[in-house]
């Protein structure tokens, strides 16, 4: 999700509750802060030669062990006016993927996409899932990305389908 679309769904949604769900039915703590908003610049060689150059903004969440009795999620209006104070200092790259930065005693710390958001009459719910590490040079080192590839490729050379 881009931030321009994130920034959308705040507006769009005042005075609702927003919350972070980091894995099946596990939710960043009620009372979690953001506390830093990151323009991330990558400038990488991947192992096939290639030069990679992109970048995203993270969100980084965090869970004040001082405030575990807290009930109250911080709302999109709050959120918005911490981006808004933000881009006004260093401004936001609204074109980039946003992220959320996350991580508490049971969750190791993690950067994460949005899979999507959900909206109901008092709360927004992002969704997010763990990326996993991946090879960006499949085409030179020969990797298979999928199921699906593999079964096309196999299937090809008569080898294991009937």
């Amino acid at each position: 999700m881009k931030v321009t679309a994130f920034i959308e769904v705040l507006k769009e949604n005042k005075a609702k509750a927003l919350k972070f769900m980091y894995h099946q039915d596990a939710f960043v703590a009620p009372g979690y802060h953001l506390t830093e908003v990151k323009n991330v610049q990558f400038d990488t060689t991947d192992c096939g030669g290639k030069r990679n150059f992109w970048e995203e903004t993270h969100l980084q969440l965090w869970e004040n062990p001082k405030e575990a009795d807290k009930v109250d999620y911080m709302t999109t209006d709050k959120i918005l006016s911490i981006l808004i104070k933000v881009d006004g200092i260093n401004p936001l790259k609204e074109s980039t993927e946003v992220k959320i930065e996350y991580g508490n005693d049971g969750f190791n710390t993690g950067i994460m996409p949005v899979q999507g958001i959900e909206i109901s009459t008092d709360e927004v719910t992002v969704k997010l899932f763990e990326e996993e590490a991946r090879c960006k040079a499949n085409d030179v080192c020969g990797i298979i990305e999928t199921v699906e590839e593999k079964k096309e490729e196999c299937c090809a050379t008569d080898a294991c389908c009937s």
